[in-house]
């Protein structure tokens, strides 16, 4: 069975307890290595990774990156894990949990500039490169063993060495047969792992997993799996095309396919996102600031969900206008702090609307956010702004809810009003 071992990155033909190049025990076997070549590539504790890195005398110690005890936490260590801290839980939890715990205030100018360094070696490697968020991305590698003289694989281990030395903290990567597979199996092996899982063996593994392991299905649906007798992915993947539908909707058949590990999207590069935005056209022109305060307000909460889909955060608004005659009008505002709260933009929007809103019809309202933060930073709190958390904290309630009981579950009074 072919290895690989990732201390040298030699290839080994062979079985053998150890590098026979470098006497290294990191090795990576599987029937498929060297013909895979999607791959997910995801950094390990990142904020807190490059903590450690800037302070060596940290390495030993449980670091948690995020905002005072009113905040949350953004990133906590493997070491802090291991005490039950996680990514967004209330920092006053952490700390329970956590007490010895090295706390520190996020530096994002930092760990933006450490991901653009491991975004630039990824680029190098191969021009299918799909970045998700600021600390993984994935890869296709088809077609780069001429180039790289070198299976995908080696290429990766190439990679991750490369990061560790050039960047100072730890990759851990999933090698499969497409996007899903690959991200599913880069979790197994965290950190600093190299994990490898072939289709013919990917329904297999799947099939006792617990339904919540497949991206996307987030605690309301998986309710509604459960209320259905499924809380196993091979339940999930025995359902026909037909059956899925019938019992789950139009999301159904897609889902027991995923169940299956079977996904068809490609690697696509794409253009870092500059703005996030949401729009509307009336059905007949409006006018006044009490006639489009309602459809701003319904605007502002799609766009803040919109925001948190894809990790980020508002820095700024962008209000849009488009009059009867067709004639645009944009104004804009920036945030003193990042945010995904709907109330917060629209109190930022809405000064920019009662200027415009002088008796001119429109025919179309939209809010954008321009620019954009990591949603890490979004809604900490500060000393101008203390009770940021708590909303943030009530907004996340509301979601909540109306994932469970539908979006009319829980509307907000200004919501309510019907456009005049």
């Amino acid at each position: 069975m072919p290895a690989l071992c990732r201390d040298c990155c030699a290839a080994i033909p062979v079985e053998a307890p150890v590098c026979p190049t470098c006497r290294g025990r990191r090795l990576v076997r599987h029937p498929d290595l060297f013909a895979l070549t999607v791959a997910h590539v995801d950094c390990d504790a990142f904020y807190a990774s490059v903590e450690k890195r800037d302070r060596p005398e940290l390495a030993a110690k449980p670091v948690i990156v995020g905002g005072g005890r009113r905040g949350v936490v953004s990133a906590a260590c493997y070491i802090a894990r291991t005490s039950g801290v996680r990514s967004a839980m209330p920092m006053f939890k952490a700390l329970r949990a956590c007490p010895d715990a090295v706390v520190i205030k996020p530096d994002m100018a930092k760990y933006v500039a450490a991901a653009r360094r491991i975004r630039a070696l990824m680029e190098a490697l191969t021009p299918l490169l799909q970045p998700l968020s600021i600390d993984e991305a994935v890869m296709d590698l088809r077609g780069t063993e001429a180039l790289h003289k070198a299976p995908p694989a080696v290429v990766l281990a190439r990679l991750a060495r490369e990061v560790e030395r050039e960047v100072g903290v730890t990759i851990s990567i999933g090698l499969a047969p497409n996007r899903l597979l690959a991200k599913l199996t880069a979790e197994r092996d965290k950190p600093r792992g190299f994990a490898v899982l072939g289709a013919a063996e990917a329904r297999d593994w799947l099939a006792p997993q617990p339904v919540t392991l497949l991206p996307g299905v987030g605690p309301a649906l998986a309710r509604r799996l459960e209320a259905a007798g499924i809380t196993r992915l091979g339940q999930l993947a025995a359902l026909e095309p037909k059956e899925a539908a019938r019992r789950f909707g139009e999301e159904g058949p897609g889902l027991a396919a995923r169940a299956r590990g079977e996904d068809s999207r490609a690697v696509t590069p794409e253009r870092e996102t500059k703005s996030i935005s949401a729009e509307t056209t009336f059905e007949s022109d409006l006018a006044g600031l009490d006639a489009l305060e309602t459809p701003l307000w319904r605007m502002c909460e799609k766009l803040s969900r919109r925001l948190r889909e894809k990790d980020l955060a508002a820095a700024g608004v962008v209000l849009k206008l488009k009059t009867a005659g067709f004639a645009l009008r944009t104004r804009n505002a920036r945030l003193p702090a990042p945010t995904t709260l709907p109330e917060t933009l629209f109190a930022a929007a809405r000064p920019l609307l009662a200027k415009e809103a002088d008796g001119t019809a429109f025919r179309l309202i939209g809010i954008g956010a321009q620019p954009l933060a990591p949603a890490a930073e979004a809604d900490r709190g500060d000393l101008a702004d203390p009770e940021a958390p708590r909303r943030a904290a009530r907004w996340q309630a509301v979601e909540t809810l109306r994932a469970k009981f539908g979006d009319t579950a829980v509307m907000p009074g200004r919501g309510l009003r019907p456009p005049r």
